[in-house]
């Protein structure tokens, strides 16, 4: 039997929670992120209403450039715990029509529903069925892409938004897929984007699924193949719900920007005080650690270390952390970001010895 699987896209989150508790926000340009101070503030944009969209607001934008773009818009804090509420509201309806349900991240989620499928409801039906259970119970709406696998699926929640449904049947998904942009499968970001359209003039979804598999794999690897096969509409991994923890990480935006070095060692050994605590409490341990640093013309870099074994030693993650920026020390420009992440977390039922025992 073909799979029926839907992606479900709450819109305009983050934004939505807001004008949900403030109903006086509604039609208003609300961007949910960092206080813009008057066009000179820090961090980035969260979330926007789709009026603020309009000016060319969008999600990930510094924002100092958002406040240019719409100074008029209404600029809030984020409040995770306030829409974490919201979010677990929405996905235990979501889980009651799932034959196996996964959650990608505070607002989307995968259900496959192919056994709620009979003669006497349609995906469609179901779908709807949903969108309008969570907007009595919520009074807050979503998009839901529905697709015989989850790439199509989370292709097709994007399509039509917001409150949008889009069904794209088996016998329909070459179709569907063939004219739109490459960096619309998941994994596609900007840089292998731009590497695809640079060496290999590959634009659209189309191009690459006319391109050789063969050559692909020659200069992906693994990755190639997996292109190939979303660009033929085949994508056969199963929606499962993960409760393994796989990364432990925090930012710091600094409120002016940077020039000494040593503030960002100290931020350093603060965010990995910080994040250990944590690896602690969770009975975590770590075998990669990762430093993220951004400068005042917005370039990021990361680096990365991965150990020989895992360990919850933060006496080591401070070291290789520090080895890690040592690279960015003579870099004349400021310093605007600080990141560190552990990743490769695992449990272990027994006491772990250090690396430095």
């Amino acid at each position: 039997m073909d799979r029926i699987i839907f992606h479900v896209d709450l819109d305009a989150f983050f934004a939505s929670c807001e004008v949900l508790r403030d109903p006086s926000l509604k039609g208003q340009p609300v961007i949910v992120g960092a206080d813009p101070k008057e066009g000179k503030g820090r961090g980035v944009v969260s979330t926007s209403s789709y009026e603020a969209r309009k000016f060319g607001v969008k999600s990930g934008m510094p924002i100092s450039r958002a406040y240019k773009l719409c100074p008029q818009g209404i600029y809030l804090r984020p409040d995770i715990r306030y829409y974490k509420e919201i979010s677990d509201q929405i996905m235990e309806i979501l889980r009651s029509y799932a034959d196996s349900f996964e959650q990608w991240g505070i607002d989307e989620a995968f259900l496959d529903v192919t056994k709620q499928i009979n003669n006497n409801i349609s995906p469609i039906e179901l779908a709807q069925k949903i969108k309008d259970e969570i907007y009595t119970k919520i009074q807050l709406t979503c998009s839901i892409g529905i697709g015989p696998n989850k790439q199509v699926a989370k292709i097709a929640s994007d399509f039509k938004k917001p409150d949008g449904l889009t069904y794209v049947p088996l016998d329909k998904v070459r179709s569907f897929l063939d004219p739109l942009p490459v960096e619309k499968i998941i994994g596609v970001g900007p840089k292998f984007k731009k590497s695809l359209n640079e060496k290999l003039n590959i634009e659209t979804i189309a191009d690459l699924a006319n391109y050789p598999a063969e050559k692909l794999n020659k200069m992906f690897g693994k990755m190639g193949i997996y292109l190939h096969q979303v660009a033929h509409g085949i994508d056969n991994s199963p929606v499962r719900e993960d409760y393994k923890r796989k990364s432990i990480g925090a930012e710091i935006t600094f409120d002016e920007d940077v020039e000494d070095f040593k503030v960002i060692y100290k931020s350093l050994e603060l965010l990995i005080d910080k994040l250990h605590k944590d690896i602690l409490k969770g009975g975590f341990l770590f075998q990669t650690v990762v430093v993220k640093i951004r400068f005042s013309n917005f370039s990021t870099y990361t680096r990365q270390k991965r150990l020989k074994a895992p360990t919850n030693d933060k006496k080591v993650a401070l070291k290789i952390g520090k080895y890690l920026l040592k690279e960015f020390e003579s870099e004349m420009k400021k310093k605007r970001l600080l990141g560190f992440r552990f990743t490769e977390l695992s449990k272990s039922k027994f006491i772990q010895k250090t690396l430095i025992d």
